[in-house]
């Protein structure tokens, strides 16, 4: 038998039961693909970060993949901040992605900074994707890579959609943000992948690696504050960094025990 330890983090999230859940197993070595999936799925969370340490690397401490309960994905920001929360022993950790690089997360006050790659966005019509997730945006971008960015007119807008999640499914793992100016914050968003088996997702770190390039130019300054309109709810603090996208916030642990194998 395998004893796998396993913490549960509320990512982007000063107190449990807000910000995005995420399931941190530091490995040994890695896994067989198949295997790491049907962990996932059991746990049965938007997102299991795993991470294998690499003593011979000078750039990166972990190697680090990430896994809904249907897919591997190549980018996923609050279970990145997560694994830093758990990892981290001084005041910044480095981490080895397979699809996106270096990222960091380090020791801000009682919080941390995430640091992602910021992504930009083209316009595009998007009328099918407009039509399954609802509204009237007034603008609509895209990312290689399956990322719809949909810019609606006003906060309530954004919260008043009631996405047809089975007609989003057809496009496969396309994640799906919708966005607009706040009131209480600089902006608003919901971020919706069902074909990537999570019909809305809390609070998601790598939507606003769009968000931020995006919203930056838009606003014509490099920092902003950010909120994740889902049941839970998350705040974001964004700022541009060059080709980074630097996103502050909390972590509170939840879980902590033992995955047996």
């Amino acid at each position: 038998m395998i004893r796998i330890p396993f913490t549960q983090v509320d990512a982007f999230a000063s107190r449990c039961f807000s910000g995005n859940p995420a399931a941190v197993m530091p490995l040994d070595s890695w896994s067989p693909d198949d295997v790491l999936q049907a962990i996932a799925a059991e746990n049965n969370l938007a997102e299991t970060a795993f991470t294998v340490p690499l003593p011979d690397d000078d750039d990166a401490d972990y190697e680090l993949r990430w896994f809904t309960p249907a897919v591997e994905v190549a980018l996923c920001g609050h279970a990145t901040l997560a694994s830093g929360h758990v990892l981290m022993k001084g005041n910044t950790v480095r981490f080895r992605s397979r699809r996106s690089g270096l990222l960091a997360v380090r020791r801000i006050g009682e919080g941390y900074e995430l640091d992602l790659p910021a992504w930009g966005t083209e316009p595009r019509p998007l009328p099918e994707f407009v039509r399954g997730v609802g509204g009237t945006p007034i603008e609509t971008r895209w990312r290689e890579g399956g990322y719809a960015l949909l810019i609606y007119e006003n906060e309530a807008e954004v919260r008043a959609l009631a996405p047809d999640f089975r007609a989003l499914m057809s496009f496969g793992d396309t994640v799906f943000i919708a966005t607009a100016p706040g009131k209480d914050t600089d902006i608003v968003s919901r971020v919706f992948v069902p074909g990537g088996g999570i019909d809305e997702d809390p609070v998601t770190g790598s939507a606003h690696s769009l968000l931020t390039p995006y919203w930056a130019d838009r606003l014509g300054r490099d920092r902003f504050t950010a909120y994740q309109a889902s049941h839970r709810g998350g705040y974001v603090d964004c700022r541009l960094a060059g080709d980074r996208a630097v996103l502050g916030g909390h972590c509170a642990t939840v879980i902590e025990g033992v995955f047996l194998l």
